[in-house]
């Protein structure tokens, strides 16, 4: 598991380069898994790969991006079959990995519905099953649709391939006029073992394991083929129905079971986490014999009711959570240290590794951190805790159990050669001499050549296209760094790409005649360009690379402005730290002190305002829509809540308010239409009454969202 200490050592740009990687990897094995059924990935190297997207995007949530893998399900549906909209998303579940975050989900959910720990709060514990899922529609008990999950919202028609399920049945009676029921497609290990044996007798492809097989079998054109293979179901939840089934997620289990569906025998109620746990433990132990694979436990708050005050996150449920099962530990030596330069300067040391496999994938790079991890003390020369003092030569054990970018977990010293030494890390920029700087408080050495360093350059023109960036067809890294070292068309700022294309008409050589270019493709590019200059505020405002703020941050500014030139002149004027824009921009969630500096000194610095004036002039930036809430009274208002709220907690009233179109600040100003004050207000409270902002309290408060 990765520890918090871990996720603090990281540098903003070494958690940037992990996040930006990691959205790639789980981007290209979503397709990979749900559209050709050919995965990139183990499922414990795509949970573990999820498991750290979600923790690193908790710890420096202003670099989580809009399209971020967290808060996308799947894949979108394969152009192949006809697209099936879900009237409700099929969302993917939230891990957990050792009783620390089980106890951590029991909290979390304690804590959203103000229940005490003396409160029993009962929970369903169920086998995950490794398969593909499927949702099923009844209409008056008639199996009118069957469809993939693709991407949570648009999955696959495959309803005449599932009607050769044996599991699935056509007519069901006793359900409400509309059902639908989800479950998991999968194939038992026996059938597998048959299907492969057969298909080797015919000479034809075989199934690297029965996920594969399964999901090939269900995505067949010809439903013929699909009758010919033995898929099986299991149902475990639902999606939407006129009427309810159950009050009870085990109540809706047996519900189901009554209607002739296949529910998990080992699926059981607990009423703790104890339970929990030690039923994790029963299912783990008959796992090898189950006949069918699964990869871990699912705990559902038992309770329907309470599921539906508990609501979603952006891709998974607040009630649900998996309990996977363990990764994998290998030995392999560290062969050399190199540094490596981001777009923000920081130095980051990469261990380069004799190749070696991890569940599946062969591993030759891992993550370092920063010199004192390296070194195994701090500037002090003190001892730190995980430090590895990692020298070339050793052996060192590595893992992916958090992580795409795998990182190292032990040191076998005994094997550690007489002559090593400690790694020096270096005084200067590898790329362009610059001093390299440490801050006081700071584990990061930081090149300060700011943009005469091409390093910097060349990563921030990356950061700028990237797919969370300007996502410009056909102008992505690789020909970035083509385009930063041309000499005839150069790129070296974002502002270049735009005038590429005019560039290119009055240069002799065109670039129509490269190697690697043609013409379609040049004008392909130069299209692609031309549909960017039309581009949302807070895409833009992201792809500045801005140090500290990430696309989370950038969309919340974004909507909190409302327009570029509102941004522009607020963000001109917040350079005066007592004045009321300054205020206002603190007071938007999520936007600390060091986040707002950032801001403001990039755009006070000549060098940087030069280059972003100079890309402002070739676009034209879309003004953030207003949400559309209907005749919610507190529709764009702005909230804060303060003190403790009896009725509901803190986190469920500003799930509320943001659902109905508010604003939720942390900090009042004069910018704040509203403070909610519980129990216990204290200075927020003071500071409303100051200002004359309307105050009112948590009852007042219920009475104005009761009914929307």
């Amino acid at each position: 598991m990765q520890k918090a200490e871990e996720i603090k050592k990281l540098n903003e740009e070494e958690a940037a380069a992990e996040l930006a990687r990691l959205a790639q990897q789980l981007k290209n094995a979503n397709i990979a898994y749900y559209q050709d059924d050919a995965p990139l990935l183990s499922d414990e190297q795509y949970d573990a790969a999820q498991r750290s997207l979600k923790r690193l995007e908790a710890a420096f949530p202003h670099l989580k991006a809009f399209d971020s893998p967290s808060v996308l399900v799947g894949a979108p549906p394969s152009e192949i079959f006809s697209k099936v909209v879900h009237v409700e998303r099929m969302l993917s579940l939230s891990n957990a990995f050792n009783r620390t975050d089980v106890e951590a989900f029991d909290e979390g959910i304690r804590r959203f519905l103000g229940l005490g720990h003396d409160t029993t709060l009962a929970y369903t514990a169920e086998p995950k099953i490794d398969g593909l899922s499927l949702s099923l529609r009844y209409e008056n008990g008639i199996l009118t649709q069957a469809a993939t999950r693709g991407d949570g919202v648009v999955g696959e028609n495959v309803t005449e391939n599932a009607k050769t399920i044996a599991d699935i049945p056509h007519h069901v009676n006793g359900a409400p006029d509309v059902l639908e029921v989800r479950g998991e497609v999968y194939i038992s290990h026996g059938d597998f073992e048959a299907l492969n044996m057969a298909q080797s007798k015919k000479a034809a492809k075989t199934f690297a394991n029965p996920r594969n097989a399964a999901a090939g079998a269900l995505r067949q054109l010809d439903p013929r083929i699909t009758a010919t293979r033995p898929l099986r179901f299991f149902a475990y939840a639902w999606g939407a129905m006129s009427a309810p089934i159950a009050t009870s997620q085990a109540g809706a289990l047996r519900f189901l079971a009554g209607l002739g569906f296949q529910t998990n025998p080992l699926t059981a109620t607990c009423a703790d986490v104890d339970l929990l746990l030690e039923h994790y433990q029963i299912i783990s132990d008959q796992r090898a014999t189950l006949g069918y694979d699964i990869d871990g436990v699912v705990y559902k708050v038992d309770d329907l009711a309470l599921q539906g005050r508990l609501g979603f996150r952006s891709t998974a449920p607040r009630w649900a959570i998996a309990h996977k099962f363990p990764a994998e530990l290998v030995w392999t030596r560290l062969e050399r240290i190199d540094i490596q330069v981001g777009r923000t300067g920081a130095l980051s040391p990469v261990a380069r590794l004799l190749p070696v496999t991890v569940g599946g994938v062969v591993v030759s790079n891992a993550t370092l951190h920063n010199e004192d991890y390296i070194q195994g003390r701090d500037s002090n020369g003190a001892s730190i805790r995980d430090g590895k003092d990692v020298r070339v030569g050793d052996w060192v054990q590595v893992y992916r159990a958090g992580d795409v970018i795998p990182k190292l977990s032990d040191v076998d010293l005994s094997k550690r050669l007489s002559q090593s030494e400690v790694f020096a890390f270096p005084q200067t920029c590898p790329q362009c001499g610059s001093p390299a700087i440490r801050e006081m408080g700071d584990a990061v050495r930081r090149c300060n050549g700011g943009l005469i360093c091409p390093a910097q350059s060349l990563e921030r023109l990356k950061h700028f296209v990237s797919r969370k960036g300007f996502d410009i067809e056909g102008l992505g890294a690789k020909q970035i760094e083509l385009f930063f070292q041309d000499a005839e068309l150069p790129i070296r700022e974002p502002s270049d790409i735009f005038t590429l294309a005019n560039r290119d008409e009055a240069n002799l050589t065109s670039l129509k005649y490269r190697d690697g270019f043609g013409e379609k493709s040049v004008t392909n590019l130069f299209a692609a360009i031309e549909e960017r200059r039309e581009i949302g505020f807070g895409r833009v405002l992201f792809s500045l690379g801005i140090r500290h703020v990430g696309e989370a941050a950038a969309n919340l500014i974004a909507k909190h402005y409302g327009s570029w030139d509102a941004f522009i002149m607020s963000i001109d004027q917040a350079h005066e730290k007592t004045n009321a824009e300054w205020e206002a921009l603190l007071s938007i969630e999520g936007v600390g002190e060091v986040m707002a500096q950032s801001l403001v000194s990039t755009f006070r610095s000549a060098a940087e305002r030069g280059a972003i004036d100079r890309l402002r002039a070739h676009l034209s930036i879309k003004d953030v829509e207003a949400s559309n809430t209907g005749a919610s009274p507190i529709a764009g208002k702005t909230v804060v809540f303060t003190g403790s709220l009896e009725k509901m907690s803190r986190a469920e009233a500003k799930v509320r308010a943001e659902a109905l179109g508010a604003k939720v600040s942390g900090s009042v100003s004069l910018k704040t239409d509203l403070v909610v004050a519980g129990s216990g207000a204290g200075s927020k409270a003071k500071k409303a009454a100051e200002l004359g902002i309307k105050t009112i309290d948590e009852d007042s408060w219920l009475s104005v969202i009761d009914g929307i």
